[in-house]
């Protein structure tokens, strides 16, 4: 790894741990909570500020490069071109708003469209997950993490999206039905780091860019398939169905797909 990339990795990491004890120091107070586009997709105070606070910092750690974060504090972007931080300031905002817990801070960092190193820190547990070809692996807070094994459908354990089970898109249910069960974390940080602890062998749902661009980032240096649901590239400015699973397990899903067929 190139000494710029070393300097900035060590930079990040000192911003998402000022950033997480920014965030416990809001949790003692109420928080102030609106809808976005329905009741189920929520902000808080928390949320804007945190990502005003990271998109300051990155400021002057990166000034030419440009930033995405989901709050809309960032740069309008049309091209990935040069070098792109996309960031979620609270990813499980629900999670974060009913139980406290289960929420993610996630940055991703891409140049020109390739992603170079990710970020995930699971904040109350005080875990982060880091890394990225710049960094040559993938660890949590200090320790390694190695590649998941790679299990075919039927031997493990999905994260998905309860909405995409109950109205079946995507035959979701035959894909849940083949695996060895169901399970939801309601973040798709958490989700990640599910698949890198190895409890999980993937995760399906609906994700914008900055739910997925930490994670993309550090599934592929793991080994761990990242596409659209029918095996496409994503487009990290829009919204994708996206499927999230080991080799085999994405041809299982695929497979099905390709079938077209439903329970």
């Amino acid at each position: 790894m190139s000494q710029d990339w070393q300097q900035l990795n060590t930079d990040v990491i000192a911003l998402l741990k000022e950033a997480r004890q920014n965030v416990l120091q809001k949790m003692r107070n109420p928080l102030t909570v609106a809808e976005k586009t329905n009741r189920k997709d929520l902000v808080t105070n928390v949320d804007k500020a945190n990502e005003q606070f990271l998109i300051a910092g990155i400021r002057r750690l990166d000034p030419t490069a440009q930033v995405l974060g989901e709050e809309g504090f960032g740069d309008h972007l049309t091209s990935l071109q040069g070098r792109v931080w996309i960031v979620d300031p609270i990813d499980g905002t629900m999670n974060f708003v009913k139980q406290q817990d289960n929420f993610a801070i996630m940055i991703g960092i891409y140049q020109d469209g390739v992603g170079q190193l990710g970020y995930i820190f699971d904040v109350m547990n005080n875990v982060l997950y880091h890394g990225g070809p710049q960094l040559g692996g993938v660890w949590a807070n200090e320790r390694p993490v190695s590649a998941p094994a790679d299990i075919a459908l039927a031997d493990g354990l999905i994260g998905a999206s309860g909405p995409l089970v109950i109205h079946d898109v995507a035959h979701m249910q035959k894909i849940v039905h083949d695996s060895a069960g169901m399970r939801i974390s309601g973040s798709a940080g958490i989700e990640m780091i599910n698949i890198m602890k190895g409890e999980t062998l993937g995760y399906i749902s609906h994700l914008k860019p900055w739910d997925i661009a930490a994670g993309q980032v550090l599934m592929n240096t793991l080994g761990v398939q990242v596409s659209t649901i029918d095996g496409q590239p994503l487009d990290m400015l829009s919204s994708n169905l996206v499927l999230v699973a080991t080799k085999k397990a994405q041809r299982d899903i695929l497979q099905i797909e390709e079938d077209d067929v439903s329970l």
